[in-house]
Order: C-alpha cells, then structure tokens, then sequence
C-alpha cells in the first residue's frame, strides 16, 4: 500500500530558496486596434522579484486587481510571463538545462478560491483526488489508497467521504477536497489562491488550522494569497503587499502589522475594522480607486492617492531597497532621493 511519505530532493540546503522569481512581467493585450489588433495591454505584473524559503509562509496582500491571481498562475505557469524566470531549489523552470513545467506542477500545486468549480461533478471524491497520482504512474489501487490517506489527513472520513460527489458536499468540505487533491502528487510548495475566503467564518478556522497542520507534518511550503488581512497575519511568516502589479513592500510579519513602512501598506492596515468602539473609522484611510492599469501613472504608481506625494514621485520610480527589518518602495523611506521627508 502507498503510504504519505514525500522524500523531496533538497539541493542547495535550507539556505537556497524554495522558489525564486526574477523579473516577472505579464502584459494582457487588449484587442480593438485595426483588424482587431491590440494597441494597448494590461499592466498585471511588472519586473517582479520575490523568493520564498524552505518552510515558510509567504503571504500576499492587495487590494483586487493588484496582481496577487497573476502572480499565482505566473509561479505554477498556468500562464506564461511575457519575460522573467522561475527558479525551483536551484533548477530553472522550462530551460534547457532545467526541469519542465510538467516536472514544475509536480512539486508546485495551486488550490482556487471556487470550491465548486475547482472540481469536477463527474467524479467521486476519491477519483478527484486519485486523478493526477494515476496520470503521473502510480498504478489505480495506489492511487485510490493515497487518495483515502489523503481524505483522512484533511479530515474527512473515507468510509463516509470517499465515494460521494461534490454536490453532496458543503462549501468548506469541498475545499478541503481541493487541498487533499493538490497535496496527492507530494508536492513541496502550494500556492493557495483566496482558498478560504468563500467559507464561513467558524468553518474557515478550522481550514486555516488544518493547513497549519499539513504544513508541519509534510513539511510544506505555501504562498498564501488572500485579501483578509487578519487571516494573513496568522497564517504567515513574511508577507508580501503589491499595488498595481508592483511589489510595494515585504518583510517579516511582526515587521510589517507592527511598523509598516509605505504608505499603501499602512492605509490597508488601518482600514482593519475594530471590535473596539473608541478605534472606529471615520473616514477612508486610502482615497479613491486604483488607476487604470492600462496606463499606470509614472514613477511610482502609488502617488496618484499618496497624501506625501511630490514631485520626485512622478519622476523617478522607487526602487524596492532594505529599510531595517523590511524592503519597501518609497522615496520617503530612501536616503537621498529628493523627497523632502527622505534623509539626506
């Protein structure tokens, strides 16, 4: 019998990065010129650098339409960047000398935020989750046994579970399918797309502690995208904050919810509501919508609704440099770049 037992080759040590990205863009074509040819894009991702380490939590904050799905498909090439790379444990993703993107989804798995729609109505719990171990080999009794362990770890009982189909199943049940099915191949990371933000409050608890769970006993690395800015505090060890498909600011998390450093992140921390009645908000921390991503303001894209906004702002583009315990991009925050609040 197949049992749950991943021996992942770890190549460069604790100290290499699980996954590293460099200089992701993707650029969605708008149709509408002449014979139908685009004549503007989508900016969703621009030049964007991250890494994430053995074991961690990376989450990644924003406001809708930031980037944060893009990101997400970028990294398990659900689509293609238009430029940039990805790097698994040292192996450069779809290059000569390094893995394919077959090989890329079997260590990295995706769990969507529509339980539903993420499965499909013909199969058995059971077939779902044996589906990708058959498809990579393993014969269908292995598949089926895994499939059943699997079902047990994320705490649903086979007997009653394993031969039911997804409509005879609750939204947070569903999910918890949908993780079991990205965990059947093994993987070493899971990327989970707003995976619990669709679920009650008392049943997203219990996902969020279950993923807790998994991610000690496999020894899991995830990248948790969401917009709930609580449950990112939980679940995380760094957190990521984008704006218009820019990285603003990452850092630790008690760096980031203790002494956040752009003025973006700041204004999502405080738009937080409160059970206390004397910290209630009485006016919108941030003001006004994101810009047309279509034509991003320049220089730092943040600017058009930065109260410390200057000149300098619009003409330059903040670099993302270390500031302490955090990376943030912020002429306030770098010596010398002509902002008056900057140091000299």
């Amino acid at each position: 019998m197949d049992t749950f037992v991943r021996l992942p080759v770890d190549r460069g040590g604790p100290a290499q990065p699980l996954l590293l990205a460099s200089g992701l863009r993707k650029h969605f074509p708008i149709p509408g010129g002449l014979l139908g040819r685009a004549t503007k894009v989508v900016h969703a991702v621009d030049d964007l650098t991250l890494s994430v380490a053995k074991g961690e939590t990376l989450g990644v904050v924003g406001e809708s339409g930031c980037g944060k799905s893009t990101v997400a498909r970028l990294l398990v090439r659900l689509i293609r960047p238009d430029r940039g790379s990805v790097v698994l444990d040292g192996d450069p993703v779809d290059e000569p000398h390094g893995i394919t993107v077959n090989e890329l989804r079997r260590q990295v798995q995706m769990v969507f935020q529509d339980s539903y729609a993420s499965l499909n109505p013909r199969l058995t719990i059971v077939e779902t989750i044996a589906f990708a171990p058959k498809a990579h080999g393993l014969p269908a009794a292995e598949a089926k046994a895994r499939a059943r362990d699997l079902l047990a770890k994320v705490g649903l009982e086979p007997a009653t579970f394993a031969e039911r189909y997804p409509h005879e199943l609750s939204g947070g049940q569903r999910q918890r399918v949908n993780i079991a099915r990205a965990l059947a191949l093994r993987p070493r990371l899971v990327i989970l797309d707003e995976a619990v933000s669709a679920l009650d409050k008392s049943v997203e608890a219990q996902v969020l502690n279950m993923l807790i769970d998994l991610k000690d006993e496999l020894a899991l690395t995830y990248v948790f995208i969401s917009h709930d800015l609580n449950v990112v505090q939980y679940l995380s060890d760094r957190v990521m904050v984008m704006y218009l498909g820019k990285i603003v600011e990452i850092g630790r998390v008690d760096a980031i919810y203790g002494d956040p450093q752009h003025p973006y992140t700041r204004a999502l921390l405080s738009a937080r509501p409160s059970m206390d009645p004397r910290r209630r908000t009485r006016e919108a921390p941030i003001q006004g919508d994101p810009p047309n991503p279509i034509d991003p303001p320049s220089g730092c894209r943040f600017r058009t609704r930065c109260p410390f906004a200057e000149e300098v702002c619009a003409r330059v583009e903040p670099p993302l440099a270390d500031v302490g315990r955090q990376a943030v991009a912020c002429h306030m925050r770098a010596r010398g770049s002509g902002h008056s609040r900057a140091s000299r």
